[in-house]
């Protein structure tokens, strides 16, 4: 049990709970920071978590759902307020409605994270500030604290899987819901980096070109929110392209679009990018949300995928690595 101790001081409104563990700092930051290790403990063993936005910068949102074994859900989210690399993070904490938004009826909470070395490896301190003693004594007794305990107790495991989220594993997709998946790989390049190799057209025509033999003779890129975009791709007598709206845009972590192929009367998709400094480089995440499974499952089937590792190597190789 990784827990070494957990203090309620009513009078101050606070519940800490401090937690060691024999691993670097560095690792146990990216745990908090990467959705796909994240969801592995937040929730406890019969509640799992499931995060479908995780923006790990200030001014950002988080949310998840956690669903019991009779298919009950939770629903919360994160208000992201700072955000101090491998030193600590603050966000107001709090339950979410089936759309995402707070749920103003239950209580929220401001959660400050700590992170420390130790001469044994690190330490994460969780002290959750609330509101009143009123709402400190109603989460206590709905089982917050046993909840972060279970929790928690799977934290060693997860820090001590190395290889599921190393930063040389390729492009790998990950269901969501009948209707979002998770694209999720570590890109060798610095967030900035890879951010304008997503927001210039110069440069995302040297390699969002997937198979080889594809080039993108239009490469219109949309400059601020409500601006279109338009890419398209040819192979000898072949051609196809995409379309789309920017609905969301803060650099260099997070941007929002749709997108619907060019000439195809059929509902698009709405395409969630966020990027993640972590070790290794960019953790990139696009989270992508289809009209219905079957349209998730047939683009799926595509090879998607595959395509999509493909550039990411292009990326790094010819973009972000020094010539």
């Amino acid at each position: 049990m990784p827990i070494t101790s957990v203090t309620k001081d009513p009078a101050a409104l606070t519940l800490t709970i401090v937690a060691d563990f024999p691993v670097p700092l560095a690792r146990l930051w990216q745990a908090y920071v990467d959705p796909r290790q994240l969801e592995r403990f937040w929730g406890p063993p019969t509640y799992p978590a499931r995060f479908s936005r995780h923006d790990a910068a200030p001014g950002g949102l988080s949310h998840y759902a956690m669903t019991g074994p009779e298919g009950d859900v939770s629903r919360g989210y994160w208000e992201w307020l700072s955000v101090d690399a491998e030193r600590g993070f603050e966000v107001l904490d709090g339950f979410a409605l089936e759309d995402g938004s707070p749920n103003r009826e239950m209580p929220s909470m401001r959660m400050v994270f700590t992170f420390e070395p130790t001469d044994d490896g690190s330490r994460v301190t969780t002290t959750t500030h609330f509101n009143t003693a009123d709402e400190l004594a109603q989460l206590v007794e709905m089982g917050m604290e046993e909840g972060m305990r279970a929790a928690m107790s799977q934290m060693d495991d997860v820090l001590a899987d190395l290889r599921t989220f190393a930063a040389d594993l390729p492009t790998h997709t990950q269901i969501l819901s009948d209707t979002q998946v998770r694209i999720s790989r570590v890109i060798r390049g610095r967030v900035e980096d890879v951010w304008r190799a997503h927001h210039e057209a110069a440069l995302l025509q040297r390699w969002l070109l997937g198979p080889d033999g594809w080039t993108m003779p239009v490469c219109q890129v949309a400059t601020e929110v409500g601006g279109g975009y338009r890419y398209e791709w040819e192979k000898g007598e072949e051609r196809f392209g995409f379309e789309g709206e920017l609905l969301e845009s803060a650099p260099p972590y997070r941007s929002v679009t749709t997108e619907r192929m060019i000439g195809l009367d059929a509902p698009g998709t709405t395409n969630e990018l966020t990027l993640t400094p972590v070790e290794g480089g960019t953790l990139l995440a696009l989270v992508i949300t289809y009209p219905n499974a079957e349209v998730r499952d047939m683009v799926l089937a595509t090879g998607m995928t595959d395509g999509m590792e493909t550039s990411y190597r292009r990326l790094e190789d010819e973009v972000l690595t020094p010539a």
